[in-house]
């Protein structure tokens, strides 16, 4: 017998907003049923004195070290931008909207 029922599925579709006829009811029961049979081999599977872990493998970082370079200055940072104003890119309005200053 399944675990899921005919009624459960049908239940289910109409949650999901999924038409199914009567006959895919049945091939969806059966189909649910193997998938609810894997997940709990799986529950069983996982014991108590197995830690849980994130990944398979431990993992090390590879990325460099932090070292802080100087930057652009702002007036280097603008110099090749079309337009500026107080020390900032000025680009074209885009929106209708009155913004608060």
């Amino acid at each position: 017998m399944a675990a899921i029922s005919r009624e459960e599925v049908a239940h289910l579709a109409r949650l999901s907003r999924l038409a199914v006829t009567e006959e895919e009811l049945d091939t969806f029961a059966g189909q649910l049923d193997v998938i609810l049979q894997a997940v709990a081999q799986v529950g069983e599977v996982a014991a108590a004195d197995i830690p849980p872990t994130s990944h398979s493998v431990p993992l090390t970082n590879v990325l460099r070290d932090d070292v802080v370079v100087p930057g652009l200055t702002p007036e280097e940072a603008l110099s090749g931008a079309p337009d500026a104003e107080e020390q900032r890119f000025r680009v074209p309005r885009i929106l209708d909207e009155d913004v608060a200053s």
